[in-house]
């Protein structure tokens, strides 16, 4: 390309165009040299994960840049910096660190007033950490949950956490809980097979963050004084199990071991709920995927309003549409930060309302 090899540039318009394109800020093509110190966002993955591919990588980009421009307004009006982020460090009791959370959400997970997820989602926000939650950068760029399944931006003004909605509901309330915790001991990075059960897992591949925050998820969603509670024969059948855990919003698998880790079923109990409950999960999977098919076949689909309302987080298109509207931002930055025209925030307004 001609504009690559020096001999001609592009119009104000077309740089503004290939910032917007490549997930960039604008002022980068003002720099006297091409950056080489630009870091992403600290990769806590397995030391074998895949390398992240484009719709990670913007994805990732496209929610620093509305961290960045939240942070940055927050400092500038005053806000106050929120305590619990970097409270705590991986050195402290896990199982505090899940209280902790528990406390300053406001969040009884024996008495969820709304579904689990959305329970967690909009307390978070209550609280000021901003929720982004999607399977997709755009219609062509469709996220990998096995390559990026969550990140944390850990900020004293304005956190952020991504979740990857490509998965079903369990997993993705436990990736939001985990992200979670890394704002918790101010751990920015990204996270990928957030999985509870490492015994048959060398553990060495596992970053001990992740690990750590691993643990505070478990505690947080499972706490030891609501599983102990259980009656015996909880762990006794697959049925009673699944009940227990969809009232938790967690998967059956990772209700089984909770109760392995403490104490609550011997090792050969588990190894046989846990082949049963992986044949279950294989079946609802299939039926997902039955679901899924069908609604295809439907008309309309998810409103695309509310898709984009998730992955812009409802919190961050608040501010945005408040500030929008009393003049302090302009049209067209308002429009780049939401991904969306001025004249169809009222959709927005709709949904919020």
């Amino acid at each position: 390309m001609i504009w690559e090899d020096g001999n001609d540039f592009p119009t104000i318009r077309q740089a503004q165009m290939l910032a917007k394109n490549f997930r960039r800020p604008f002022s980068l093509f003002f720099l006297p040299e091409i950056p080489k110190d630009f870091q992403l966002l600290q990769d806590y993955r397995r030391s074998d994960s895949q390398k992240l591919d484009t719709a990670s990588l913007f994805i990732i980009r496209d929610v620093q840049g509305k961290q960045n421009w939240i942070s940055e307004l927050f400092e500038e009006i005053g806000e106050d910096k929120l305590p619990f982020v970097g409270k705590y460090s991986i050195n402290d009791n896990p199982e505090v660190v899940a209280k902790n959370i528990l406390a300053i959400l406001k969040i009884n997970p024996n008495n969820y007033q709304k579904t689990p997820i959305n329970e967690w989602i909009d307390k978070s926000e209550a609280a000021g950490i901003f929720i982004s939650r999607t399977s997709y950068f755009h219609s062509r760029l469709v996220l990998d949950r096995d390559l990026i399944q969550g990140f944390a931006i850990a900020d004293k003004f304005a956190p952020f956490v991504f979740v990857n909605s490509k998965n079903w509901k369990a997993p993705q309330l436990f990736t939001l809980v985990h992200e979670l915790a890394h704002i918790w001991i101010a751990k920015s990075g990204i996270s990928n097979e957030i999985d509870i059960d490492f015994n048959d897992k060398p553990k060495s591949k596992f970053h001990p963050v992740e690990l750590f925050c691993n643990q505070v998820a478990a505690n947080a969603l499972m706490p030891t004084e609501i599983i102990t509670q259980f009656g015996t024969d909880t762990f006794d059948s697959n049925n009673l199990l699944f009940k227990q855990a969809k009232e938790l919003g967690v998967s059956s698998f990772a209700l089984l071991v909770r109760a392995l880790n403490l104490n609550l079923i011997p090792q050969s109990k588990y190894k046989a709920l846990k082949q049963e409950a992986q044949n279950e999960f294989e079946k609802f999977l299939e039926r997902e995927k039955i679901k899924k098919e069908k609604q295809k076949e439907r008309k309309g689909g998810p409103d695309a309003y509310l898709l984009r309302l998730n992955k812009n987080s409802k919190l961050f298109t608040r501010i945005v549409m408040d500030s929008f509207n009393n003049g302090s931002l302009s049209p067209s930055i308002a429009s780049n930060l939401l991904n969306t025209q001025i004249n169809k925030f009222q959709k927005f307004e709709n949904l919020l309302a």
